[in-house]
C-alpha cells in the first residue's frame, strides 16, 4: 500500500550553547525528578549560578569570579562574586574539581538551573522550529520520516537523538482489502490513522475464487465486531481462503507485538567526540544499552533526567530530555536528546518539543 511522501526544507545552521542571554532566570521548568529543591538563593547567587552554568558549557572549563566578572560584565567585585559562589558550594550547586580550580556545577546544580533559571532557547532553536513547521507529509512511510527526523535531530545537536514510533493504547484491524495478482495476494490492513500495513503472500491454486466473498465477510465482521474476526464462524465455503488470511493475519499480529514503540536513535558517534567522555565517565554503558534496546533509555511522556536521577544506571553520567507526542489513534510516542551533563539544556529541550510538535500536527 503506498505511503505516504515528506518533503523537509533544509535546515540552516546548528545549534549551539552560545545563544542564551546571560541573566534572564525564567520560572521554574516544572520538569523536576526530586521532591525537594536545593534552599531559596538571593538574586545574585541565581545570576552567578546562572552564567556558571553557561560558561561550563560552553568551554568545560572551571570558572573563577574573575573570569565570570570580565566575561558577562556582572555588576559586582570579584570578592562579591566569589563569596557567592562559596556559599552555593556550601549548598552543593557548585563544586571545584581541584583544590586550585575554580568551580563546576554539580548535578544538583544543574537540576536548580533547569528547573529555576533556564533561559529562554536562542535563535537557533527557534530557526528550527520555523523551519519544521513548513514540513509536509503526502504519502509517505511514517518510519520514514521518524528515521530522517531522528539522524536530522542529531545533525543540528551533536548529541544522540531518539525517536519512538507512536505506541498505540490498543491495534485494532478497521479494514482489509484483498488483491490477486498472479500467484501472489496482497492484503491491505487498514489498523489506524498511522498505521497502514501490506502483506504479499503466495497464493494457492484456484485460491482466488473466494477471495471477494471472503473479503465481504471480513469486512461485515470488523465492521460489527469492533476489529475482531470470529473466525469459528466463517462459512465451510470460505475455509480454504479464510485459512491463509489467518495464518497471515497472526503472524502479522505476532511481528506488531515486537515492533511496537519501535525506537531509531542517530549521533552515537557525535558523543564518542565529546570531552565529557574522554575526562569523564566512559560512554561504553550507555553505548551498550542503545544496541541492547533504545527504548530503555526514554522514560514517560514530558521529563529532563539530569545524571544519577534517570533509572539506567547506564545514565549517570548523562543528561536526558524528552517530549511525547500523540498520533490520531491515541498512540503515543517520544523524542529525546541525551548528552553529558555539561549540556545546553534550553535549545535542547526547545529542539525535541519541536519534532514532538510537527510530528503532533502531521499525524493528527
Amino acid at each position: 500500500m503506498p505511503g505516504k511522501r515528506f518533503t523537509l526544507p533544509t535546515i540552516a545552521g546548528t545549534i549551539h550553547s552560545g545563544t542564551a542571554p546571560p541573566l534572564a532566570p525564567t520560572p521554574s521548568s516544572g520538569i523536576s525528578r526530586t521532591s525537594a529543591g536545593p534552599p531559596a538563593l538571593t538574586r545574585r547567587q541565581q545570576d552567578v549560578l546562572q552564567l556558571a552554568v553557561r560558561h561550563y558549557v560552553d568551554t568545560m572549563e572551571p570558572v573563577g569570579s574573575r573570569t565570570l566578572v570580565r566575561r558577562f560584565g556582572l555588576p559586582a567585585s570579584p570578592a562579591t562574586v566569589r563569596s557567592a559562589m562559596g556559599v552555593l558550594e556550601q549548598r552543593g550547586l557548585l563544586t571545584q574539581p581541584h583544590t586550585s580550580a575554580g568551580r563546576i556545577p554539580s548535578q544538583q546544580g544543574y537540576r536548580h538551573y533547569v528547573n529555576q533559571l533556564m533561559p529562554a532557547p536562542g535563535a537557533a532553536a527557534l530557526q528550527l522550529e520555523r523551519e519544521l513547521a513548513g514540513l509536509s507529509l503526502q504519502w509517505a512511510a511514517l518510519d520514514d520520516l521518524l528515521l530522517l527526523l531522528t539522524r536530522r535531530l542529531a545533525d543540528l545537536t551533536g548529541l544522540l537523538s531518539l525517536i519512538s514510533r507512536p505506541r498505540p493504547p490498543r491495534s485494532l484491524l478497521r479494514s482489509l482489502r484483498l488483491v490477486p495478482e498472479g500467484d501472489r495476494l496482497l492484503v491491505f490492513l487498514v489498523e489506524g490513522a498511522a498505521a497502514a500495513t501490506s502483506l504479499n503472500l503466495r497464493l494457492p491454486p484456484g485460491g482466488g475464487r473466494e477471495l471477494e466473498a471472503l473479503e465481504r465477510w471480513a469486512n461485515r465482521q470488523l465492521a460489527n465486531r469492533g476489529g475482531a474476526l470470529q473466525w469459528h464462524q466463517l462459512p465451510r465455503e470460505l475455509q480454504r481462503g479464510g485459512t491463509l488470511l489467518r495464518q497471515a493475519l497472526d503472524s502479522h499480529a505476532q511481528l506488531q507485538r515486537l515492533t511496537a514503540g519501535h525506537t531509531w536513535a542517530s549521533g552515537l558517534g557525535g558523543l564518542l567526540g565529546q570531552p565529557d567522555f574522554q575526562q569523564g565517565p566512559s560512554l561504553l554503558p550507555l553505548v551498550q544499552l542503545v544496541e541492547a534496546d533504545p527504548q530503555l533509555v526514554l522514560g514517560a511522556g514530558e521529563a529532563i533526567w539530569i545524571g544519577s536521577e534517570h533509572p539506567q544506571a547506564a545514565l549517570a553520567g548523562c543528561s536526558v530530555v524528552q517530549a511525547s507526542y500523540g498520533s490520531a489513534d491515541g498512540g503515543q510516542g517520544l523524542v529525546a536528546l541525551v548528552g553529558p551533563m555539561r549540556m545546553a539544556y534550553a535549545t535542547a529541550r526547545a529542539a525535541v518539543h519541536s519534532v514532538a510538535r510537527v510530528l503532533e500536527r502531521l499525524l493528527n
